[in-house]
């Protein structure tokens, strides 16, 4: 394999075409159906699927017995399946299966973008591609294929490869397991996974995902009257919805420390991730933190750069993503509200079970109301994390090759915050297979927020360790 092949062909596969989709992809508006209960009636969703379709159809050919179908099952969001027989040769080690894995569906809108950008806006600045989308995850498709074509340009040979794009891992990919039982058979069983959904600490070389939290949440809402009542008739007699549900959150959070309280959402952290979290904070430093937009003066938790990435890796973290009940500031009037409501964000350890966490949750919030005050919490998603298996000496290997060859830098190993769930689900199913979890949102890309955008030469030099290692397992497969 000439690795330097492989560079120049995809890198020309991007410039050429995979970027010019992207910018159409950006333009559709496909929110995951937990932020569009009318994705159906819009057809964003067919859009994105039709767009992506169309140039995967495009590429079949270049491969032998090669299909690719939309699948639909009743109620669902809609799932691309590709399968791509192995190629170059027969015998041992093709018998095995890759599965290739993303999400085309995308986080609403959010405020505060700059001027001149907007979520479904494409704006090409340099080597960054503006817009909600295009980094998380609309190009795993694109990059998938482009590793396989690399591939099979210089015919390198592969195994069997799965390509699997859902369209609801923004809404905790709650259709997921659905599509994984009803095409069990014809994925059969993986040998390697490979997630293009994750993270990397900078842009400098390859990151691995070595753990993802999981994720529970719901709306949690104090209602104390029936209606709106004069705020200076009523207070100091009916106590304030927000002072009921500040002090009820306190439950669950240290209003000052911002520390989880009830340790059953605590799990213990493995040595290893322990001392990974070490390493990446020697290789990052203070861009730990120094990514994100602090105001002036604003300094993170704690200045123990391990304690950080540690924080936002293996321990549960809160977030409040909404409120209702509150008119806006500019019609704000002395009103004393009937109710106040929030929607609440939960990350968990990896290991622990976001199905018993959200009952945990709903249990410790609805428990004992003040003053008598009704109190919900309607659980919306749980999702557990996921604790990579160790690596196989040849993927260790691989990968660190890979990122000397693409890169130039060794590779670096991290846990994220952030959840997917077919992680997960995966590793539950097939206990066997081996995990590359990597991705393209790094400092500033800003996922799920403003300005998010895609850094190009990143998703170029992902795609190429991805040909690269599927390449390898091949050749590893064929020697077993």
């Amino acid at each position: 394999m000439d690795t330097s092949r492989i560079s120049s062909f995809v890198s020309g596969l991007w410039d050429a075409e995979i970027v010019p989709q992207l910018v159409e992809y950006i333009r559709i508006p496909n929110k995951s159906p937990m932020f569009d209960a009318q994705w159906r009636e819009h057809g964003y969703m067919d859009q994105a699927v039709t767009l992506m379709e169309t140039w995967a159809r495009s590429k079949l050919p270049a491969f032998e017995g090669a299909t690719l179908e939309v699948v639909r099952l009743e109620g669902r969001t809609p799932l691309i399946y590709i399968d791509v027989p192995a190629q170059g040769v027969t015998g041992k080690g093709t018998d095995e299966t890759v599965v290739l894995y993303g999400h085309l569906d995308k986080q609403p809108e959010m405020t505060g973008w700059a001027e001149d950008l907007g979520p479904w806006t494409p704006v090409l600045k340099g080597d960054k591609l503006y817009g909600r989308g295009g980094a998380d995850d609309g190009y795993a498709i694109f990059g998938s294929l482009a590793a396989l074509l690399a591939l099979r340009e210089q015919g390198v040979p592969h195994a069997r490869c799965v390509i699997m794009i859902e369209a609801c891992e923004e809404s905790g990919s709650y259709d997921l397991p659905y599509y994984v039982d009803h095409l069990a058979d014809r994925i059969g069983n993986p040998a390697l996974v490979v997630c293009l959904d994750s993270g990397c600490g900078n842009y400098d070389q390859l990151w691995l995902t070595t753990s993802l939290r999981g994720m529970t949440g719901g709306n949690l809402t104090v209602q104390v009257l029936e209606e709106g009542v004069h705020s200076g008739d009523a207070s100091g007699v009916v106590p304030s919805s927000f002072r009921i549900l500040r002090d009820i959150l306190s439950r669950l959070e240290n209003p000052q420390t911002g520390e989880i309280v009830p340790k059953e959402l605590y799990a213990d952290i493995p040595a290893q991730r322990i001392e990974q979290a070490r390493r990446s904070a020697d290789v990052l430093g203070t861009d730990i933190y120094d990514k994100f937009p602090f105001v002036e003066g604003m300094k993170p938790t704690t200045s123990d750069l391990t304690e950080l990435v540690l924080n936002r890796t293996w321990r549960p973290q809160l977030a409040v993503t909404g409120v209702g009940g509150m008119p806006p500031l500019d019609s704000a009037g002395n009103v004393l509200r009937p109710k106040t409501a929030v929607k609440l964000s939960l990350r968990v350890p990896p290991t622990l079970s976001g199905a018993e966490a959200g009952k945990f949750l709903k249990e410790l919030l609805e428990k004992d109301p003040p003053y008598g005050a009704k109190v919900s919490f309607a659980l919306e998603k749980d999702g557990s994390g996921w604790n990579a298996p160790a690596l196989s000496p040849w993927l260790e290997e691989a990968v660190a090759k890979a990122s000397e060859h693409y890169f130039g830098a060794p590779a670096a190993y991290m846990g994220e915050g952030g959840s997917i769930p077919f992680m997960g689900m995966l590793g539950e199913k097939f206990p066997q297979a081996q995990f590359l979890i990597t991705g393209v949102l790094g400092p500033h890309s800003n996922a799920h927020g403003p300005n998010e955008f895609l850094h190009i030469p990143t998703g170029k030099r992902v795609s190429m360790v991805v040909a690269d290692v599927v390449a390898r397992h091949f050749q590893e497969a064929s020697r077993a």
